[in-house]
């Protein structure tokens, strides 16, 4: 998913890690300054930011814990802002950065230590740390009064009907579009790029056999290959649990789906899906080994900077149409909690009310990576949309536009339920990317592993339901 890391150009067969996005350009054979385009001027300032004064006096420490954004230069602009407003209130607040995949075990270790960070942020649902974790009920009471009506999208990304607890707070999301080389699809007379899983499939085969360039799906145990299982299934028809928390994955519709991505991975696909990680489909866009990805703007707004010509031929188009639905998961939603052991939760609190009145800078400074969960706190999203405040020379500042659909066609983690303490584990231990892989490896057939798949769901919301925090029967 974060673009850190590129690789040399390389046969479809076999990729290279650990080489510097630098190092990539130069070997791309770009001229002048290796190929990096100047730093982006935005075309219009950053919005002013705003501040309010706490409701109660502040002191003390507060400890945040973040993944490092997917957009590096966001960092940068949040340590400052978030170390300004302790200034301002009196509270010393220091930011910790680490990668996104290693969030959830410190998260795990803190919480078993009984110490650690006040306030700490994921992008997926962290429901399996409920009893953990403090209750933002009155934060969102606060919030909803403030900033007004909270997205479905992040409400059912933090809410558990069954306790009527928000356990999180999500003030922010990004959505989950596909990204292509248009130039690849247009030698397969599809210059707008696939709009159905069936010219994903007829598309990506062509030009993987014509123009030996592979699709970049992921069937491994990371975050994108999890986002990639549960837009097909959905798009099919199929879904984990129903809106009532029962769980309903085995289902004909659930089969045709993961038949599907078997289809898929022997006609455009190779081996190194099995093992990605969160980086690799955005480092083979971003080296040209890939034609399409399931991701966000993220590896686009890095070949901006260091590969110009790549990222004028990535496109962008919204969630594939299936059999029975358009639909994709959240990319990324801003999930943040304050375990019991945080010892400055006033601070915490009025933080997250500092940074959700702030959310115009959140967008901005991300560079259109980060929607808002309160919607009417960036009125300006859809003319930064439209034309693209970072647009580099040569490019076309109106490709986010398919973006401005967005939440027609994203929804929570779950879906079409809550994403409860049991989704929250299924994601976490990838039961879904694993279903597949068993079938696409041909070591299952669909029927077998989507049973198999089935079981390991239930079990895992009997537990659950065991503890009353999960609804359904």
């Amino acid at each position: 998913m974060t673009p850190r890391i590129g690789r040399y150009p390389l046969s479809r067969r076999r990729f290279i890690q650990g080489v510097s996005i630098a190092a990539l350009a130069a070997a791309c054979g770009r001229g002048g300054n290796g190929g990096q385009a100047e730093p982006q001027t935005p075309s219009g300032a950053a919005p002013s930011p705003v501040f309010s004064e706490p409701a109660t006096q502040l002191s003390g420490d507060l400890r945040l814990l973040m993944w490092s954004h997917f957009v590096p230069v966001h960092d940068e602009w949040f340590d400052d802002f978030a170390t300004e407003w302790g200034e301002q209130v009196g509270v010393n607040v220091t930011v910790d950065h680490i990668d996104v995949t290693g969030i959830p075990a410190r998260i795990s270790s803190e919480i078993s230590a009984g110490e650690g960070h006040d306030l700490i942020q994921f992008i997926a649902t962290l429901s399996q740390f409920e009893p953990s974790v403090q209750s933002m009920n009155d934060l969102m009471d606060e919030a909803t009064s403030r900033f007004g009506d909270q997205l479905e999208l992040c409400q059912k990304s933090t809410f558990n009907p069954t306790t009527e607890n928000f356990y999180a707070y999500a003030p922010a999301w990004s959505p989950d579009p596909g990204d292509y080389r248009k130039s690849l699809w247009e030698q397969v007379d599809l210059p707008d790029g696939p709009s159905t899983w069936d010219e994903l499939l007829e598309g990506g085969a062509k030009i993987f056999s014509e123009q030996d360039v592979q699709m970049g799906l992921g069937l491994s145990q990371e975050i994108d290959s999890n986002m990639y299982a549960r837009a097909l299934i959905w798009s099919y028809g199929g879904a984990v649990q129903d809106e009532n928390e029962a769980v309903t994955l085995m289902s004909d519709d659930t089969i045709a789906a993961v038949e599907y991505a078997k289809e898929l991975f022997d006609a455009a696909m190779t081996q190194e899906v099995f093992a990605w990680n969160p980086a690799s489909n955005n480092e083979g866009l971003i080296s040209g080994e890939l034609s399409y990805i399931l991701n966000s703007i993220s590896a686009w707004r890095t070949a901006q900077e260091s590969i110009p010509d790549i990222a004028k031929d990535i496109y962008f188009v919204t969630a594939l149409e299936g059999p029975k639905a358009k639909m994709a998961a959240q990319h990324v939603m801003y999930n943040w909690i304050a375990p019991k052991h945080s010892t400055n939760f006033d601070a915490a609190q009025e933080f997250m009310l500092h940074y959700t009145a702030n959310l115009a800078n959140v967008a901005y400074q991300s560079k259109m990576y980060d929607f808002p969960g309160f919607p009417d706190q960036v009125p300006q999203l859809d003319g930064w949309l439209d034309e693209d405040p970072f647009v580099i020379e040569g490019d076309d500042a109106t490709k986010l536009q398919p973006l401005k659909t967005a939440l027609d066609w994203s929804t929570n983690l779950g879906h079409p339920g809550p994403a409860n303490p049991a989704i929250g584990e299924i994601n976490g231990t990838f039961v879904l990317p694993n279903m597949l892989a068993r079938v696409a490896r041909g070591r299952q057939d669909a029927e077998q592993s989507v049973e198999q798949a089935h079981q390991e769901c239930e079990e895992i919301f009997t537990k659950w339901r065991n503890e009353g925090l999960v609804g359904g029967a």
